[in-house]
């Protein structure tokens, strides 16, 4: 079992930045891929940032390209999702996952957080 416990989140105004961290215990977490996802209300769960496990490699949905930045820190059992410029659209509750596949598929992660509430006010 790998257990991870999201916080960071919180209300920030447009233009605003945030820094979301996921601590992780349990199982070997530098084996992992880790990925951030949100949800917003009424829609699905959407891939936001992914990370394998040297770090080496990283994906970001279009949306938040060149304002967000994942990143991990094997030595501590964490990975952060650095939130710059944000917009109200960013509103969700995020979600910190991780799998042992190198995937970007929602239903290919195993383990999951208890999820964290960002606000983006206009």
């Amino acid at each position: 079992q790998l257990q991870l416990v999201e916080s960071g989140g919180g209300l920030v105004q447009a233009g605003g930045s945030l820094r979301l961290s996921c601590a992780a215990s349990g199982r070997t977490f530098s084996s992992y891929t880790m990925a951030w996802f949100r949800q917003a209300p009424g829609k699905e769960r959407e891939l936001v940032a992914r990370i394998n496990w040297s770090a080496a490699v990283t994906y970001y949905a279009n949306s938040v390209k060149g304002r967000f930045t994942i990143s991990r820190d094997n030595a501590q059992n964490t990975v952060y999702l650095q939130m710059n410029s944000l917009k109200p659209e960013d509103t969700a509750v995020y979600y910190c996952a991780a799998t042992p596949r190198a995937s970007g598929v929602v239903g290919h992660y195993d383990y999951w957080g208890q999820g964290t509430q960002v606000t983006v006010s206009s």
